[in-house]
């Protein structure tokens, strides 16, 4: 998860906004709705903490245990929650795709006291070549639905805004929401390359 310095900060950057606008979408929603917006902030803020440069924090090795332990609390909530909202088994796959990152990213006793950072520094590869192929297949199909529907299908109506654009408050925006979510795909899927 750790490349230049430079990509890292900008990762953290986007998982930490992302994170923290699904945060606010919370208070401003009900339901299954906040309860996604939950599991979203959840993963943004995690994502964001995963991908610190380590020349500004080298984690103790038992952070990728508290990760594991983190995002699989999660996935068995989100998988639950699956039977009410289908989108939560997205949820499900993307916490389970942080656990497996944790894992596949943690120190081995292989790689002494650097640990993950002198591995991926090194071009060492972690994590199990078909299950990580299978996961960037996943999030690269997600990306690219999500970003379609991104795309506009309405005539702007007469204000400029898009038909049915409505006069919902910003935290309610479901274009927001779906480049939060596009965003963190992306996040993933650069990540799920480091591996």
């Amino acid at each position: 998860m750790h490349g230049p310095a430079l990509s890292g900060w900008l990762l953290v950057a986007l998982c930490a906004a992302v994170g923290g606008y699904c945060a606010l979408r919370t208070r401003a929603s009900a339901g299954e709705e906040r309860r996604a917006a939950r599991a979203e902030a959840v993963m943004g803020f995690g994502m964001a903490a995963m991908a610190l440069p380590p020349a500004v924090l080298t984690p103790p090795s038992w952070s990728w245990a508290g990760y594991a332990a983190l995002f699989g609390a999660a996935a068995a909530a989100d998988l639950v929650a699956a039977r009410r909202d289908a989108h939560r088994l997205h949820h499900a796959v993307g916490s389970l795709a942080m656990v497996y990152m944790a894992l596949a990213m943690a120190p081995s006793a292989a790689t002494g006291a650097q640990g993950v950072h002198a591995a991926h520094g090194a071009g060492a590869a972690g994590g199990i070549p078909l299950l990580t192929g299978g996961l960037l297949l996943y999030y690269a199909v997600y990306v690219l639905r999500s970003g379609a529907r991104l795309v506009p299908a309405g005539r702007p109506a007469r204000g400029g805004r898009p038909a049915g654009g409505g006069g919902t408050g910003w935290a309610n925006r479901p274009e927001l929401t779906l480049a939060c979510r596009l965003s963190m795909g992306l996040a993933t899927l650069a990540m799920l390359c480091t591996l």
